[in-house]
């Protein structure tokens, strides 16, 4: 694995003499402003911009512009026509397409597939202002007015479909979105290593065709061609489209191939046949260092909204505009999750220094800032600074996750960094609070109670949420979850240092409702579970299958990718029918009226009449039961009853 060049190695392009713009153009007249007669690169993207490191287009922008370049953004743009495709003019270098910090598709639809009400990433929350699976309309339309110039994909959708895939809303497999979209160029995962060199050798002359060699870039080839440079091997050839398309079994053996090639370390190149062409994936992106990760953090961001959207509301950003990434990457491996197909399993950290800092930056610039740091996280809020001991092992390991079935030897588990994190940031001169809202990661919090003692002194706003996902061995085994009993070792912890601190704090336990593995039989054992335990649940989720997932995989192929895939492969119990799903999540909420006839009903199909009462045994009232006194509370929603 060959070391990279430093992320702010690059000679800087001549147009950096431009300076640093406030906030990166979205019209002719703001280019005009600021003297700029084109674009070296516009981004295309589906959110609004917000110029804060949340959000993906603002790094990559701000990235760029670090580097020299001139940066327009077309956000939200109408992709019935070319015109709002053109208002910048045609970019020198490239165009770069992505659907916004969240998949067209999950943005728009719930996992019953219906069309959400409302989009957080848009002003006021309009739903509607993108199109279904962006990424390939966008590119379509880009292509279309400036015909020549390179089209670039990037961001989660163009990551989570760059091999054929199981596509949920359509229940069918798709192509590479690298076909559908005719783009020239995928970049996949935390993009920064590629959109910069490749940026500079556009710029230098050469043609996007012939830059074959960046890491964690994918393009199509004909089929059979020999220009495929010598970075590009060793490969793995993938069972082709047509091959996963038609049989479940070599999709579930593609997937699981795939996955084993998510290592920076030892990942070698993917190829898949569409066809007369391929698509050919180069290994993952070489992590970035800290030093880089503090500096693209760091860069010369707003952290607000474009000024062009006036007093409207922004849900996005008003939940986090107040928080701060410090990690990337998920070692955990859940495979429901989309992290691990993004930003991979290796865990990226900043600097202390550099998080205080923004700590600080935020206090002092950030407009409506009441001395409140809403989140120190990431994916998950505490694997800052975790890694495999053993450089030798972690070069060349292959599992799926850290964490499962047990927590690997060689991990670090020591939070003690962390904790002196958490201590120096809420010391900071006009910081009252730091919370923590990112999900923590029980098991791996167990290896230090300590840690737990801290977090729920300090950091709980009342409430952690948390995700133990299930109760039972076969649907947990199917997620990459640990036993429940792990989750009840940390409930304990977490009220035993609630009560010495003082404080009335609550877990909110996420489950999820007919995930792959899950019988009818394991979501009743839940339902139990949680009356026993005096949980009743505000919001539950549905699994909703995304593209590379490898619960994905099981719900497609009803085959377990997580052992090698034969046919006697173990086949998957899987919840299809919209009777079946509404069921398990009935279950979940199963102290709601609402959900009483259709419980009833499944629990005497079940030979579980036993379970309709009105004692402390029963799960559901029977029918007719008399409604609960006027003006006796139940217990907050998604709250533990003590």
């Amino acid at each position: 694995m060959t070391t990279p060049p430093d992320l702010f190695s690059y000679r800087k392009f001549w147009a950096h003499r431009f300076g640093t713009a406030a906030e990166l153009p979205l019209t002719r007249a703001e280019m005009d402003a600021l003297g700029w007669d084109s674009c070296d690169v516009i981004l295309v993207t589906g959110d609004a911009y917000v110029d804060h490191p949340s959000f993906g287009m603002a790094i990559i922008g701000r990235l760029l512009e670090a580097q020299g370049f001139r940066v327009g953004i077309i956000a939200q743009p109408d992709w019935t026509s070319v015109a709002d495709f053109q208002r910048l003019g045609r970019p020198n270098l490239w165009f770069g397409i992505t659907a916004g910090n969240m998949d067209s598709m999950v943005n728009r639809y719930t996992a019953d597939r219906r069309p959400r009400s409302d989009d957080a990433y848009t002003p006021d929350a309009v739903p509607g202002r993108r199109p279904d699976r962006s990424v390939t309309v966008y590119a379509q339309r880009a292509r279309e007015a400036f015909k020549g110039v390179p089209i670039v994909l990037g961001g989660i959708e163009a990551s989570l479909r760059r091999i054929a895939h199981f596509d949920y809303w359509s229940e069918t497999v798709r192509r590479s979105v690298l076909i559908d979209s005719k783009a020239d160029f995928l970049i996949f995962g935390n993009a920064e290593r590629a959109v910069v060199a490749l940026t500079h050798r556009l710029a230098q002359g050469e043609a996007i065709h012939s830059i074959r060699d960046l890491r964690g870039t994918a393009w199509v080839e004909s089929a059979g061609s020999a220009a495929h440079p010598e970075e590009v091997n060793p490969h793995v050839r993938l069972p082709s489209f047509e091959e996963v398309r038609a049989d479940p079994l070599r999709y579930a053996h593609a997937s699981r191939c795939f996955h084993l090639e998510t290592n920076p370390a030892n990942a070698r190149a993917l190829v898949q046949a569409h066809g007369e062409r391929e698509v050919w994936l180069n290994p993952p992106p070489i992590p970035l260092t800290s030093a880089e990760f503090d500096r693209v953090y760091e860069l010369p961001y707003s952290r607000r909204p474009h000024s062009s959207y006036g007093a409207a509301r922004l849900p996005a950003w008003e939940m986090i505009r107040h928080s701060i990434n410090i990690v990337r990457g998920c070692f955990g491996g859940c495979t429901f999750c989309s992290i691990t197909e993004h930003e991979g399993r290796v865990i990226q950290s900043r600097s202390e220094a550099s998080i205080l800092r923004e700590i600080a930056d935020i206090r002092d610039r950030a407009p409506g800032f009441t001395g409140v740091i809403s989140d120190l996280g990431g994916p998950s809020a505490n694997m800052w600074r975790l890694h495999c001991r053993e450089p030798r092992a972690a070069a060349a390991c292959r599992r799926f996750s850290c964490l499962y079935p047990t927590i690997c030897r060689n991990l670090n588990t020591d939070h003690t960094p962390l904790i002196g994190l958490y201590r120096q940031a809420r010391a900071l001169p006009g910081i009252k609070r730091v919370l923590i809202a990112s999900g923590v990661r029980y098991d791996l919090a167990l290896c230090s109670p300590d840690y737990i003692r801290e977090l729920v002194t300090h950091h709980v706003g009342g409430y952690l949420k948390i995700a133990p996902e299930h109760t039972e061995p076969g649907p947990l085994s199917k997620m990459m979850k640990p036993g429940i009993a792990c989750f009840e070792q940390f409930q304990t912890l977490f009220d035993r240092f609630s009560r010495a601190a003082g404080k009335e704090q609550y877990l909110i336990p996420y489950f999820i409702a007919a995930h792959p593995g899950t019988t009818d039989a394991d979501m009743l054992a839940l339902a139990l579970w949680l009356k026993q335990h005096k949980f009743r649940l505000d919001q539950v989720q549905a699994f909703l299958p995304t593209p590379l997932a490898l619960a994905s995989t099981m719900y497609h192929s009803e085959i377990n990718p997580l052992e090698p895939v034969t046919v006697q492969s173990e086949r998957v119990a899987v919840v299809r029918g919209q009777r079946q799903r509404r069921l398990h999540k009935a279950l979940l909420r199963y102290h709601d009226p609402e959900n009483w006839p259709l419980l009833r009903q499944a629990l005497q199909e079940m030979g579980r009449a036993d379970l309709i009462g009105n004692g402390k045994q029963h799960l559901v009232p029977p029918a007719r039961s008399p409604l609960p006194p006027v003006g006796k509370r139940p217990a907050p929603l998604g709250k533990r009853r003590r």
